[in-house]
């Protein structure tokens, strides 16, 4: 997969320190042992697939996602330690770009359909709209957190798979199941990541932020003095050093709130639907207990 990402780099992009830069954030997404690329080609075999350009579909799987990873961190100011956030925000947008462009390129290297493209900026698009509503803390319910999930992380997941189904013989039915089943995997490991940044002690906490993030909104609903200053950080009544004058106290307070066993409630309601998905969708093993295993069969296995 990093071969056909440094291809592209290499065919798209002549100036040579961009091209360094860019084959920098390739070297770091590498790190993630090519998550996505998993999903794709999971997604393609077990759709009964066989093309032989499918680790370049795979690729793109891994490219569109460290293109929005960058514009994920540069919107929330946070990941200090990756590369696109160690040079200056100007160079990081123009390697966006160049990556974009990579990846509509070799779309059209690799002849897909007019309608599939259509298809895929659809789901490109979707993600954006999740991650804007992200952007400006739009959700103020838990349906409003719900429909955003989905939008934002589970159209990452769509993505992942429409890579692997745009080459099989996959029935419009069988599509839509993959959809509904990568927005509950997309809603699946989002929570898990609300839970996991409400209790960290730097400033990657979701509290900082003034997100509404599951277990958020579940604070912010409890009528509970303990968390009367939440409510007025969120209302801008006070500032978080205010809030967090005694950090250890408040985290404790947070884990005895009850919201992180409200967001495996949601989580498992979540598992238990992909569940249902899973089981009546037409797929060729050993490929269909792989993509189990590789997109939420971690979580279940925790049940």
């Amino acid at each position: 997969m990093k071969d056909h990402m440094i291809r592209l780099v290499d065919e798209y992009i002549e100036v040579k320190d961009l091209n360094e830069l860019l084959k920098s954030f390739i070297a770091d997404k590498e790190k993630e042992n090519g998550a996505w690329a998993k999903v794709t080609l999971c997604t393609h075999y077990m759709m009964g697939g066989n093309s032989p350009h499918i680790e370049r579909y795979a690729a793109l799987s891994e490219l569109v996602n460290l293109i929005l990873d960058i514009v994920d961190d540069l919107q929330d100011q946070d990941q200090d330690d990756k590369p696109w956030m160690k040079c200056s925000q100007a160079e990081a947008l123009n390697a966006v770009l160049a990556l974009l462009m990579g990846f509509i390129g070799e779309l059209g290297h690799l002849q897909v359909k007019p309608e599939w493209l259509v298809e895929v900026t659809k789901i490109i698009a979707r993600s954006i709209n999740g991650q804007h509503k992200d952007v400006v803390n739009a959700a103020i319910s838990v349906d409003d957190y719900l429909v955003m999930t989905q939008e934002k992380s589970g159209s990452l997941f769509r993505l992942a798979c429409f890579m692997g189904y745009v080459t099989a013989e996959s029935s419009r039915e069988t599509i839509e199941q993959l959809h509904e089943l990568a927005d509950c995997i997309g809603l699946i490991h989002q929570i898990q990541n609300d839970m996991r940044d409400i209790v960290r002690y730097d400033v990657k906490n979701d509290l900082y932020g003034k997100k509404r993030t599951l277990p958020i909104l579940y604070l912010l609903s409890v009528e509970d003095e303990a968390f009367a200053s939440l409510k007025a950080y969120y209302e801008g009544e006070i500032t978080s050093d205010v809030l967090l004058h005694d950090k250890e106290g408040f985290l404790q307070t947070i884990n005895d709130s009850g919201c992180l066993e409200y967001g495996r409630v949601v989580q498992a309601v979540c598992i238990q639907k992909a569940e249902e998905i899973y089981e009546n969708l037409q797929a060729v093993s050993p490929w269909k207990e792989r993509f189990r295993e590789v997109t939420y069969g971690s979580f279940v296995e925790e049940e």
